[in-house]
């Protein structure tokens, strides 16, 4: 009898381990596909790679992501180190920054778009009058296109104001990036056209 006692209890011991060990590979197996579906070039309707090449393919994008928030920092250092070379009292205050910009000679504003794959970082830089309007319809222009805005930062640097913005197309469909990218261009094209034919005069 309690030879039989020990034999149901060693089995049902073995039983526990078989239904915890397949949990653990059933949330490994719904871990790694999360974290895939995180992935720019992520397609549920494709096979999965093996577990080993899933990880390794976060693994160098979020490298990826890493190296280019550096790319970006030392870039807003660089631009703000000039601005602040060229003209450090245009740090004093936004008034300040207001009432001198009536007396310079603005820069047309410019746009520089980093693409990889859903991610979109846009770099503005932006002189005069026209900063928060053009900042505000680059947003609106995003909104419109179901882009999402993960972060956006601004800072002066001279006479400019430089907004850096990371957005996320969660709808992402090859091409449809480059076209929304091409649509801001467009627009900040147009301001930089309208700021060229002011300077010059009638």
């Amino acid at each position: 009898m309690a030879h039989q006692q020990r034999g149901q209890a060693s089995s049902s011991t073995k039983m526990e381990r078989k239904i915890i060990e397949r949990n653990r590979r059933e949330q490994m197996k719904n871990l790694c596909f999360t974290l895939n579906s995180l992935l720019p070039n992520f397609n549920p309707k494709q096979t999965l790679p093996p577990r080993v090449d899933q990880i390794d393919e976060a693994i160098i994008y979020i490298k990826t992501l890493e190296s280019r928030v550096e790319i970006a920092k030392e870039k807003k250092e660089s631009l703000l180190n000039k601005g602040m070379k060229k003209r450090p009292h245009d740090l004093a205050g936004s008034s300040a920054f207001d009432d001198e910009t009536q007396g310079t000679s603005l820069k047309p504003p410019t746009i520089e778009i980093h693409e990889r794959g859903s991610m979109l970082e846009i770099v503005l830089m932006i002189s005069g009058f026209d900063n928060q309007f053009i900042f505000s319809e680059i947003i609106r222009i995003l909104h419109e296109e179901n882009i999402e805005v993960l972060s956006a930062i601004s800072s002066r640097a001279g006479d400019s104001m430089i907004h850096v913005v990371h957005a996320e197309n969660h709808l992402y469909q090859l091409g449809a990036t480059k076209e929304i990218s091409e649509r801001l261009k467009r627009f900040v094209d147009a301001h930089r056209l309208q700021d060229i034919q002011g300077a010059q005069g009638p």
